[in-house]
């Protein structure tokens, strides 16, 4: 059985081969292991819990980009807390300190390339964090997969619980797949049932040719008469818009 030293207390440690994680016996730290050695395991405390995070759900369905009766009719079938590993790489670069993550696990939901870590948010994972009710996803791919790709030199890297709430809703026949980051309650989602445009193209061609012949007006027939029927174009397509909106 290999041994590896921790690298928060430096005690010796005997490490199961194919294991990635590795709990210190002697300072009871979480500690990630792969080809280029130990690296710290942080985590990222929930903030919202079920209540709000069904809350931040009916808001993001109730976009304007989103089908008109999505809140109303998006049924739920299924809410999942889950801690989410992924790998924290601090770079220096040419720009700068850059903070990069990436998937610690395989996985298709959306928007987990782009997590960011809250600045001062992280804890160090060891016994005394409860997971609560979270199931903790455990990590598949070697963090030896994204380094040669890192810009810069390296100052940190460790790996990071995400806290997260995967939502699976269905809209008429379909089924849709969201994220929810539990820590600052942003949602990621790859599609959604959107609003219909057609009406929205209809009033803007609609728009469009009569300002077109207004235009013509001004400059071939009456500036007045062309100014003038401009003047009333603008607000009639304005009230348009918004009764479109207020009806879809």
């Amino acid at each position: 059985m290999a041994t590896v030293k921790c690298p928060k207390c430096g005690a010796p440690n005997e490490l199961d081969v194919g294991r990635k994680l590795m709990r210190c016996a002697y300072c009871n730290s979480e500690n990630y292991i792969d080809r280029s050695g130990a690296a710290f395991v942080y985590v990222l405390p929930f903030k919202l819990d079920d209540a709000g995070a069904q809350g931040t759900f009916r808001r993001w369905t109730a976009g304007s980009d989103k089908a008109k009766d999505l809140e109303a009719t998006a049924r739920v079938v299924q809410m999942k807390r889950a801690f989410f590993p992924v790998f924290m790489f601090r770079r220096d670069t040419d720009r700068g300190e850059q903070v990069l993550v990436q998937p610690a696990r395989s996985t298709t939901l959306p928007g987990l390339h782009s997590l960011k870590v809250p600045a001062g948010d992280i804890k160090v994972y060891d016994s005394k964090f409860d997971v609560g009710t979270a199931e903790v996803n455990q990590p598949d791919i070697d963090m030896m997969a994204y380094l040669p790709k890192l810009p810069g030199k390296a100052k940190e890297q460790a790996m990071v619980f995400f806290p997260l709430y995967s939502v699976k809703y269905t809209y008429g026949p379909a089924q849709y797949d969201v994220v929810i980051d539990g820590s600052t309650g942003e949602v990621s989602a790859a599609s959604w049932p959107p609003r219909a445009a057609g009406a929205y193209i209809g009033a803007g061609v609609g728009g469009f040719v009569a300002c077109a012949v207004e235009g013509f007006l001004i400059v071939s027939v009456s500036a007045i008469a062309g100014a003038v029927a401009l003047l009333v174009t603008i607000p009639v397509l304005v009230l348009l818009f918004h009764k479109i909106a207020k009806e879809r």
